[in-house]
């Protein structure tokens, strides 16, 4: 696979995931639209591991890597998956983006990173102040009748974007590298348990008769595509390519979910979401790169 070839696909993929939850949960119920999603992702990924004879590692260090990872992916796509039910495609993908600001706030408790500079505070800054305008837009001007709803749903998808971000953290603090395949299959595995116990608690039927082929095609895109290419897709670029550029991803999938929601689930676009979500990607670029000190160049005559 090229680089660039993987990097659209990485992009591809991370921007349709929050259309493909939306779209998996209209007929299904959202805690049995995540296990089937994370049970074709696991199988898969063990077969994967089985035809090219890689080591699943199965130490203490590694026991603790995936279960921190499963904090990520039990606790980050849940509250997704019910968020989708709430609000737009485009909005979940706006809040995730965030999520590099958020693992650097926790990993100065966490990890004792040092504290943000003045660039990254004003960074911070934007990226709340264009959230807030997408909230107030979402809660307050769209009618009293969506207000509960629309607070609810917002309130799940930073409770997702936290869990993903704290998860990050935790992961880097152990300080162990195992395969990144490897890893995932690990970590899926952690996490199916925890996805079946909350569907059998919450619903625990299969309602056959109720679902609609685009909920279980999008699953079935999301096991494949969103929770196994995309994740080895990303580790691929993320080996040949500086972060900086890896980066550049957080900013372009809001951008392009949001015209995807737009286009293929009539999702509205008001002007108040394109202002609070100019805010968050200003802040973005801001945290990423405008705290590079400046490379003077003299040129001798």
């Amino acid at each position: 696979m090229s680089v660039p070839a993987a990097y659209l696909a990485v992009v591809l993929i991370w921007s349709t995931t929050p259309l493909g939850i939306v779209w998996s949960s209209e007929s299904v119920d959202p805690t049995l639209a995540v296990l089937g999603r994370m049970t074709i992702a696991v199988v898969l990924g063990w077969l994967i591991l089985k035809i090219g004879k890689i080591e699943l590692p199965l130490n203490r260090q590694a026991f603790k890597v995936y279960a921190y990872s499963t904090i990520g992916i039990f606790g980050g796509m849940l509250f997704t998956y019910i968020a989708a039910r709430y609000i737009a495609s485009g909005l979940i993908s706006l809040i995730f983006g965030l999520a590099p600001i958020m693992s650097g706030v926790l990993a100065q408790k966490i990890l004792g990173e040092p504290k943000f500079s003045k660039t990254k505070k004003l960074a911070l800054f934007l990226a709340v102040s264009g959230l807030t305008i997408v909230c107030y837009d979402k809660i307050f001007m769209q009618g009293t009748s969506l207000s509960t709803s629309s607070y609810f749903g917002l309130a799940a998808v930073f409770a997702g974007m936290f869990f993903f971000s704290i998860s990050g953290v935790l992961v880097k603090s152990v300080g162990y590298k195992i395969n990144a395949l490897a890893s995932t299959v690990g970590s899926l595995t952690f996490s199916i348990p925890l996805f079946f116990a909350v569907w059998l608690i919450s619903d625990g039927t299969l309602p056959v008769e109720e679902w609609t082929t685009r909920s279980l095609l999008a699953i079935l895109y999301l096991g494949i595509f969103g929770s196994l290419i995309g994740f080895i897709a990303y580790y691929y670029i993320l080996q040949r390519l500086n972060a900086s550029t890896v980066a550049l991803i957080t900013m372009i999938t809001p951008v392009v979910a949001i015209c995807i929601g737009a286009l293929l689930n009539n999702e509205s676009v008001s002007k108040h979401l394109m202002i609070g979500a100019a805010f968050v990607m200003v802040g973005l670029a801001l945290y990423q790169w405008g705290g590079r000190k400046r490379t003077r160049v003299t040129v001798s005559t």
